[in-house]
């Protein structure tokens, strides 16, 4: 049989995916399997390195079950994941302790110091990322201080899919999109010799595995990692992009002579714009990141707000948590509890009350980096119901993907949307009417493998290039053009401003509730 089918294997933070695809572009078949993360002590959030592998190859083999003849009909495999965080391996491939994951907030002080003497921004000027907790840089300095025996121990510094992609080639490597807003000069996508002198990292420079272009370098899947998944040894293996930029690819960012957005709102939200002209790219404030496409002469700006569907799970949680006092089965499933607050709070009016979206203990990085920062509802009143609370939580959504396109000087002609939330049609209404720009839904549900696999395409010549894989994978599954509604984009026209202040009188208070709370 021939090998008609690509796998993209996106590599989540809590969720691992494999999914098949024809060379065509359509999707055959899913496989997910869900990966523990665990909370220690001075807000940081870990991941076992080898329950991931094993999860991962968990999940191809499961693909493997519903596919028939999988492992021959598969010409390569495509792998991306959750980006920056922390993955040591030593001189035999092993974890030298686990992970440290996106989300950890033990670097936040150091970031704080890097930002606050000057040195974040001359890095800023080379990387073209901002200095956050969430970057591998500010990470490995704190080992550096506090456990440097690991690093004494550590043969190379992965990120999640290097990682994976060690243990289904052999191969220690990285893609240019981490490597370069880590550590390197987005200008010649190369590591920076001064980054690392600036972090005080030079010393472990050794750490730092070589880049690779996955439309151009393939690996080979080893005869252990065959066993391991059920594909065939020697199968072609890329190494694709951060998840965040295949997802970008897979929802239809990469349209050159268009300035179109895009959006990710699933557990941070994403927003993003393409840049064709290294002059052209814009460094604001040391906030966001600048990311090497893997096509020439093409970058991506980047900007992240740390929590997006996190304020809406938070939410539900609560509303669960009073159900389940009062009733004995607990109400309504969680998936029923959300359509109704999903409909009622299309209902409900408009800026009844203020949300900013801090709801996660690492604060805010973008479009302003702050540990400290905290959420809040503003303007409650004894007539505000939990509904409107709802209702304030999607349009603090909208307002920091506002926040975020501004920051990144971009009025975008449209923006394609992807993500969880957006698949809410009150949600994709509120965001297009806070932006005031049309917003279209991405229909293809795993639009990260999507991009990982387009990436294997380019590699193998099936599609000639990134340009021509986008026209035939990502054009059919864009979703109708919808227009924001003129009284909508008044009224949130009239709010944000509201929005940014509320945030912005509340530096000095976050900072001083953090102390008198003993950091926490």
């Amino acid at each position: 049989m021939a090998a008609d089918l690509l796998i993209g294997l996106d590599a989540g933070t809590s969720v691992i995916k494999a999914v098949a695809f024809t060379v065509e572009g359509e999707q055959v078949a899913c496989a997910s399997v869900k990966n523990r993360i665990a909370h220690v002590a001075q807000g940081g959030v870990e991941q076992d390195m080898d329950e991931t592998w094993t999860a991962t190859a968990q999940t191809l083999r499961q693909l493997g079950d519903q596919v028939p003849d999988l492992a021959r009909r598969t010409a390569a495999l495509s792998v991306t994941g959750q980006g920056d965080g922390t993955w040591l391996a030593d001189a035999a491939g092993r974890p030298v302790a686990p992970a440290w994951l996106w989300l950890d907030a033990r670097a936040g002080q150091i970031v704080e110091e890097l930002r606050r003497d000057g040195t974040g921004e001359r890095i800023f000027r080379i990387t073209g990322t901002g200095l956050n907790p969430s970057n591998q840089s500010g990470q490995l300095i704190w080992l550096k201080r506090h456990r440097p025996e690991l690093l004494a121990r550590a043969a190379t510094a992965f990120h999640c899919k290097d990682w994976l992609y060690l243990n289904l080639t052999g191969e220690r490597a990285t893609d240019p999109s981490e490597a370069n807003f880590t550590f390197g000069d987005f200008r010649t996508r190369q590591y920076s010799d001064e980054v690392l002198a600036l972090l005080d990292l030079a010393a472990i420079r050794h750490l730092l595995p070589e880049q690779v272009d996955g439309t151009r370098h393939q690996g080979r899947l080893t005869a252990e990692a065959a066993r391991e998944t059920g594909l065939l040894e020697g199968t072609p293996v890329s190494l694709a992009p951060v998840d965040v930029l295949c997802t970008a690819l897979g929802a239809g960012l990469y349209e050159p002579d268009r300035p179109v957005g895009c959006t990710i709102l699933g557990s941070t939200g994403a927003h993003m714009r393409l840049y064709r002209n290294v002059d052209a790219v814009r460094l604001r404030n040391q906030v966001g990141y600048t990311m090497v496409m893997p096509a020439p002469d093409t970058w991506v700006g980047f900007m992240s707000n740390m929590s997006a569907t996190l304020n809406i799970d938070w939410l539900l949680d609560r509303a669960e948590e009073v159900l389940g006092a009062f009733l004995p089965d607990g109400g309504p499933g969680r998936e029923d509890l959300l359509a109704l607050m999903d409909r009622r709070a299309a209902e409900a009016e408009p800026g009844r009350v203020l949300f900013h979206p801090f709801i996660y203990e690492a604060g805010e990085r973008g479009p302003f980096v702050e540990p400290c920062a905290r959420a809040q509802f503003l303007g409650l009143t004894s007539r505000v119901t939990f509904f409107d609370l709802m209702r304030g939580v999607y349009e603090s959504l909208g307002f920091a993907a506002r926040d975020c396109y501004e920051a990144l000087d971009h009025a975008p002609c449209e923006i394609r949307l992807a993500g969880g939330a957006a698949r809410s049609s009150t949600c994709r209404r509120i965001l297009a009417a806070a932006v005031n720009a049309p917003v279209r839904l991405v229909e293809r549900e795993e639009a990260g493998a999507a991009g990982a696999a387009m990436v294997a395409a380019v590699a193998l010549g099936i599609a000639p290039s990134l340009e021509a894989v986008c026209r035939a994978w990502v054009e059919p599954s864009l979703g109708a053009l919808e227009a924001p509604d003129p009284e909508l984009v008044a009224a949130y026209g009239a709010l944000f401003p509201v929005y940014r202040k509320g945030y912005e009188a509340m530096f000095d208070f976050w900072r001083a509730l953090h102390g008198a709370r003993g950091g926490r």
